[in-house]
């Protein structure tokens, strides 16, 4: 039997938690405050029949002054309930929120690192946190209304057939058009025009987020009106949805909707002048007067119920493509935790026939790819730029999951490690570290947080990080870009070194991490590997030849396949592909030298 699907509804109070029971009382709540705003519009029908009755002599209608403080008191009451209804789902809206935000970063903490290279972080941001506080304003006013609003509607229906049910028909003409109206723009292939203005709103945010960052690139090669032209097209995208919805799905209905939401009047005089001749007929007219005052009162509550049901739904149609926003987030890939989990009992790195495709990619970026790194080994991964060799690297702590093969440390696959271990067996330094807009101190404790100041003073001693520390105002505890303290991408490589040999993982792995050193911060960067290094198994990716020629062995990727390996000597005497890129390499340091000596 085929699951029934959750509505969004439900599918959001679930995040609530043990809030929901507040949920459903602010519910309740806002549905009695909306029966009880019916009685002062009963209390002035009653008021009118009394003075109807009496007239003209209107002193003897005593009962006047009484329906006035019923009338007072009952609306006193509504008001209180709905103020308590919208702070019970006020409360649980916002835990609701959190839950969602919560829920989501969690989930994303076990999405593969590779993950978020294919989704920026702006998009993630712009997909959680927007559509959480979507769902807040549904959850906080639009169900307490929709639901006040459709107890209000049951009651003013029963109470349109309790006197003359023709009046009360010629009353409900306006209600039945109003709805039919709001379905038109809300239901049906409309509803898919929504999600697709969604779609282009998290566009936008994501090019606006990519061209913000890219700013200064921008402004360096004047490329100001060609970078604008992405952000520019998603936001005329995003305008064009908008204007669509606006001027072509709602314009008409939205015209027919007010126009007969207030004038829901209009069908109650037609239908009075039909039945006012039968009523003198029959010596009923002031009855009739006095049941024409009661649907008159109440043809002005027709209009503010559907006003607040319009607007209502429209945050309930809101909340389904927030909710589908969210659901991106909470679909995205997690790392398969194994029942059972292994403890690799080495420091071993062995790739074993390992191939691997990116998602949506026509080739594979490694095929049958096969080397061992023995404990306290270092192993080199060289070759042309697509070659494969960060992509290998990044299988080692399981950013991506082989396609077939197997990576294994310590003899065990890592896809049957825990993940926490096996991050714990493994240190990252990339060419492009992230240090955090906080001290020095807390950037290198990142990698151990129950580190003391000693402990991580020592790593930046190791990391020859002396001279930054030297410069800087509060050493230790100088906060990283703010207030102008910013550092080289030399210096910034070596406060991550920091970081890495403050963990102290068996296993370390280093990509192009001299990239964006200059000659001297190099030479203190290789003086840290020294440290970083010593009786670790080291894969190592360089672009620069120079920092593997000591490596135990060079493995040589050439699209995706190991073209050749072996040590630097080796290598040079098989006159192969590392042979040929040695030769290159050279040739560019001597050029180098020579520009340098021309310069001076």
């Amino acid at each position: 039997m085929k699951e029934k699907k959750k509505s969004d509804v439900s599918v959001l109070l679930d995040y609530a938690g043990s809030h929901k029971g507040l949920t459903f009382l602010g519910l309740t709540l806002s549905a009695v405050s909306m029966v009880l705003s019916m009685a002062p519009y009963i209390c002035i029908w009653l008021a009118a029949r009394d003075l109807i009755a009496v007239a003209p002599d209107w002193t003897q209608a005593r009962g006047v002054a009484r329906y006035g403080w019923i009338s007072f008191a009952f609306a006193f009451a509504g008001i209180l309930l709905y103020f308590a209804g919208l702070m019970c789902t006020h409360l649980a809206a916002f835990r609701t929120a959190s839950n969602i935000r919560k829920q989501g970063v969690a989930h994303v903490m076990k999405a593969p690192l590779g993950y978020f290279d294919a989704n920026a972080s702006g998009l993630i941001r712009g997909r959680l946190d927007a559509a959480a506080s979507d769902t807040e304003t549904l959850l906080a006013h639009n169900l307490a209304d929709i639901v006040g609003t459709i107890v209000l509607f049951i009651a003013m229906v029963i109470l349109m057939f309790v006197f003359d049910w023709r009046m009360g028909i010629a009353c409900l003409l306006a209600a039945v058009i109003s709805v039919a109206s709001m379905f038109t723009m809300m239901g049906g292939k409309n509803a898919k025009i929504m999600a697709e203005y969604q779609t282009a709103q998290d566009r936008m945010t994501k090019a606006g987020t990519e061209y913000v960052r890219g700013i200064p690139v921008v402004k360096i090669f004047q490329q100001t009106v060609y970078s604008f032209k992405s952000f520019q097209k998603a936001i005329e995208d995003y305008s064009a949805k908008a204007e669509h919805y606006q001027a072509n799905v709602c314009r008409i209905p939205q015209s027919i909707n007010l126009t007969f939401t207030e004038g829901a009047f209009v069908f109650l005089v037609p239908a009075a002048l039909f039945l006012a001749p039968n009523a003198l007929k029959h010596g009923t007219f002031a009855g009739f007067v006095t049941d024409f005052a009661f649907y008159a009162v109440f043809s002005a509550i027709i209009s503010t119920a559907l006003a607040r049901i319009m607007f209502a739904s429209s945050g309930v149609m809101l909340a389904g493509t927030a909710l589908g926003r969210i659901n991106r987030v909470m679909e995205a890939p997690s790392l398969k935790i194994p029942a059972h989990p292994q403890t690799p009992h080495s420091n071993k790195v062995e790739f074993q026939d390992v191939s691997f495709t990116y998602d949506g990619a026509e080739s594979a970026a490694l095929t049958h790819v096969s080397f061992t790194a023995e404990p306290g080994q270092t192993i080199a991964l060289v070759g042309p730029s697509g070659g494969g060799k960060t992509t290998a690297a990044s299988l080692i702590p399981r950013f991506w999951d082989v396609t077939s093969g197997s990576v294994k440390i310590g003899g065990v696959d890592v896809k049957n490690m825990d993940p926490h271990v096996l991050m714990d067996q493994v240190a990252f330094v990339f060419q492009n570290n992230r240090l955090f807009k906080a001290s020095i101190l807390e950037n290198v404790r990142a990698a151990r947080p129950d580190a003391s100041r000693e402990q991580v003073r020592a790593a930046l001693m190791a990391a020859q990080c002396q001279d930054i520390l030297n410069k800087l105002p509060d050493g230790l505890d100088t906060m990283i870009g703010t207030e102008g303290t910013y550092l080289s991408g030399g210096e910034q490589q070596r406060i991550a070194l920091a970081r890495a040999i403050l963990k102290d993982a068996p296993i370390v792995v280093l990509d192009e991490a001299t990239a964006f050193a200059d000659p001297e911060n190099e030479v203190l960067i290789q003086k840290a590997f020294s440290t970083l290094t010593k009786g670790r198994t080291v894969i190592m990716i360089a672009h620069r030849l120079s920092t593997v020629v000591g490596a135990d062995k060079i493995i040589v990727l050439n699209k995706g396949c190991i073209s050749e390996e072996g040590s630097h000597n080796e290598l040079l005497t098989s006159d192969g592909l590392y042979a040929r890129m040695w030769a290159d390499y050279n040739k560019a340091v001597q050029w180098r030298i020579s520009s340098e000596k021309e310069a001076r």
